[in-house]
């Protein structure tokens, strides 16, 4: 990577890299880039390589090392499909960003890390995944983008940092602000890399990780351009200050240099108040902001509908077979197999919404189902009922007519949790444990599932108390039914209700 004081050559262990990941910190100006730029450029002949780039930097190292440069502006399903292929044929690549904003900037990055990660076992090659500006695609809290964008890039960088290891996905993630990124990505980094910051609150973080006093945290304001402080299994046991070394390749973008003003001619003012008689026949250049990107639903709808007979003036033009025309049960059957198969997948229930949303219409076309899409909403609804896995005579009861009615006073992304314990009421079931609410919710976090029955107990949706045995009861006043003593700690209660029955 460099030298050490004394000449020595800083070391970098790729092997343990991939097995660790790292984080790389600096302010603007810092030579955080520089830092990542030699790290790819060392490795290259030795590990896959992939960089997420915001800024457009990277794409040089194309010409010298044969990476793809692969321009953002698609659909979220090619860049899913491109991130496959990608895996399948060990090809370095570099995702560009910088033609779109920011919220765009974040669905397609998330959109190629989803597909890098559900990429088939048999290709889980090593694979360096660099990030730069990795404050915008895991903040520490909400911005200017709506929470389903930020949900999704962070669940994203959440797989790539907590469970990319197994899947040979290494992650190295740089940023300018620790303050900025959330913890929980930050801190599945093993490896350190400090370079120069001035804020407390981020000296602060940075001696935390590095196992510092904080009043050793005033030397991170002193580093000059290109000296880090490294730290970690594949860099140095202890906090080793490194000096970057030099790159072949450079960035399109540089710092800013100093550069003197011509000679003022003694003309100055006429030059610049007396217009140029081509002015007024030059177009003026309008900055307009880029289009907003047309609803999904909007596209499917018009590809559903069958293309224009060819008329005796307009020859006729090859169009692909018309999607027989299908019963509203055969139709029906056709969208409940789709969604079957998707929610068939494990890790469906830590994906969020609008990724399963797109498979489910990619899945429907490839079915051949025509007419106009199932709205998002919808989709929400059918996928929640379908998570509490009713069976067909609880469906037809009234008490779960009266669930469904109830549950619609929720937020959709409430409704999987909600559904699950009244289904467990109605069919007197221990109560699920906080593992299994959890999951229901999409995430991991026991601590978040408790939250929610407080809110659902708020709401005067459902009384919670407990047994002389310190076993969880939820009873539902509206359905008139509760349900059976459930420990909330279980690790797994997806067997509890079978073993209960049988008892």
């Amino acid at each position: 990577m460099g030298t050490v004081q004394g000449g020595q050559p800083a070391k970098l262990d790729i092997e343990e890299l991939l097995a660790t990941r790292l984080l790389v910190q600096g302010n603007s100006g810092s030579g955080k880039s520089h830092l990542l730029r030699r790290l790819l450029e060392q490795s290259a002949e030795w590990v896959q390589q992939v960089i997420i780039d915001p800024e457009g930097d990277f794409v040089t190292l194309a010409d010298k090392y044969g990476h793809v440069v692969i321009d953002a502006d698609r659909t979220e399903a090619e860049l899913a499909g491109i991130a496959d292929r990608i895996r399948r044929h060990r090809v370095s690549c570099v995702l560009t960003l910088e033609s779109l904003e920011i919220e765009q900037q974040m669905r397609a990055a998330a959109a190629f890390l989803n597909g890098m990660f559900d990429a088939d076992r048999e290709f889980w090659f090593p694979v360096l995944v660099v990030v730069d500006e990795a404050q915008m695609f895991a903040p520490s809290v909400g911005g200017d983008v709506t929470e389903d964008t930020r949900r999704m890039s962070l669940g994203a960088m959440t797989n790539l940092m907590c469970r990319g290891r197994k899947r040979g996905l290494a992650g190295v993630i740089a940023t300018q602000r620790l303050a900025k990124l959330a913890k929980n990505v930050a801190a599945e980094a093993s490896n350190f890399l400090m370079g120069r910051t001035f804020l407390d609150i981020d000296m602060a973080r940075a001696a935390d990780l590095l196992g510092m006093d904080r009043r050793q945290a005033e030397m991170f304001r002193d580093l000059k351009r290109g000296n880090f402080v490294a730290l970690g299994p594949a860099l140095s046991r202890r906090p080793l200050p490194i000096i970057i070394g030099d790159v072949e390749t450079s960035a399109r973008s540089s710092s800013p240099k100093l550069m003197p003003l011509p000679n003022a001619p003694e003309d100055v003012e006429d030059l610049v108040f007396t217009p140029d008689p081509e002015e007024f026949t030059r177009p003026v250049a309008q900055r307009r902001a880029a289009p907003a990107p047309r609803p999904t639903t909007d596209i499917l709808a018009e590809l559903s509908k069958a293309a224009p007979a060819a008329s005796e003036d307009s020859p006729a033009v090859p169009t692909r077979t018309a999607a027989p025309a299908l019963s509203e049960e055969e139709r029906e059957e056709r969208l409940v197999g789709v969604l079957d198969e998707i929610l068939a997948d494990p890790q469906s229930a830590f994906r969020t919404d609008s990724v399963l949303y797109q498979e489910f219409l990619v899945r429907a076309r490839m079915r051949r189902v025509g007419g106009p899409p199932m709205a998002m909403s919808e989709f929400r609804r059918r996928v929640a009922v379908s998570r509490a896995d009713v069976d067909e005579e609880t469906a037809a009861s009234a008490s779960w007519a009266t669930a469904l009615s109830l549950s619609s006073g929720v937020s959709d992304d409430l409704q999987g949790v909600f559904l699950l314990m009244a289904r467990a009421a109605i069919r007197a079931e221990p109560c699920p444990s906080d593992l299994r609410l959890a999951k229901a919710y999409g995430t991991h976090s026991a601590r978040r599932a408790r939250r929610l029955l407080g809110y659902f107990e708020e709401q005067g949706l459902i009384v919670v108390h407990t047994d002389f045995a310190g076993k969880r009861i939820v009873a539902f006043p509206e359905l008139e039914a509760e349900t059976l003593p459930g420990d909330p700690n279980a690790a797994d209660d997806e067997g509890q209700d079978l073993r209960s029955a049988a008892e």
